[in-house]
């Protein structure tokens, strides 16, 4: 089917970095209003016609000192609906912080799989692809949804950051619990072919239980050398600061 012109919108609460999306792309956001009521509800509509258009929506579902999470995602998929009721002809939601995505599987008994959950709340409101960015587990995204899911990556980018400096001087990189060596190497097999030189891994143990983490074994190089931390998800940064000072220590 024939689409119209592009149409990039964003919310209020990530247009600075959509902004920068939009200057990127030599256009503008398309104009749409949000509205508070005095019981806490809202309604969001596009401002012009989207009429068989090809419509993004860029938009990260995180915490911030406006809005919670769930109030992010709750504007976003009401934003979609109306767009998708206004017959854009291609919608399609770029999500570079996708919420929820740690849990992606049943690690207890009775675990919700909460991927899978926004996954559905996205497909019903009429989206027909999803963009994430870095997700915490990249198959588990797109077996999530039954709509088109594209997940892209920033390795290349933190690559081509730290080239110069592992050519310089040597450095290690780290994984701050096991479960995420897998991505480390990924990495540090990019980052040596890039620097053109031996780049070591290390990892640190690590143990989550009801919030409480745990575990004191290190395993790896970093005497001398720089370490580089590769994680995916921060909360409240309690993974990174434990294991920046285990480097630090050794």
């Amino acid at each position: 089917m024939a689409r119209g012109p592009l149409a990039l919108f964003s919310l209020n609460a990530d247009r600075e970095f959509a902004e920068r999306v939009a200057r990127h792309l030599d256009t503008s956001l398309a104009e749409h209003e949000e509205r508070d009521f005095e019981d806490g509800e809202h309604k969001i509509r596009p401002l012009c016609s989207v009429r068989d258009r090809d419509v993004f929506v860029v938009q990260s579902l995180y915490t911030d000192n406006r809005y919670s999470v769930d109030d992010k995602l709750c504007r976003l998929l009401f934003f979609l609906g109306a767009l998708r009721d206004a017959s854009a002809g291609q919608l399609t939601a770029v999500i570079p912080h996708l919420c929820y995505a740690r849990k992606d599987r049943r690690t207890k008994p009775r675990d919700p799989v909460t991927t899978r959950y926004v996954a559905r709340m996205l497909e019903c409101v009429g989206v027909d692809r999803v963009v994430g960015m870095d997700v915490h587990n990249a198959a588990a995204f797109d077996n999530a949804f039954r709509c088109r899911a594209d997940h892209l990556g920033a390795r290349g980018r933190f690559v081509e950051h730290f080239t110069e400096l592992a050519r310089r001087e040597p450095v290690t990189v780290v994984s701050p619990d096991a479960g995420g060596v897998k991505r480390a190497e990924a990495f540090r097999q990019a980052l040596a072919q890039a620097a053109d030189t031996q780049i070591p891994i290390a990892f640190m143990e690590k143990q989550r239980s009801e919030g409480v983490v745990s575990g004191e074994a290190f395993v790896g190089p970093v005497d001398g050398r720089t370490a580089i931390i590769i994680d995916d998800l921060i909360s409240s940064g309690t993974t990174l600061r434990r294991t920046a000072a285990a480097c630090k220590d050794r």
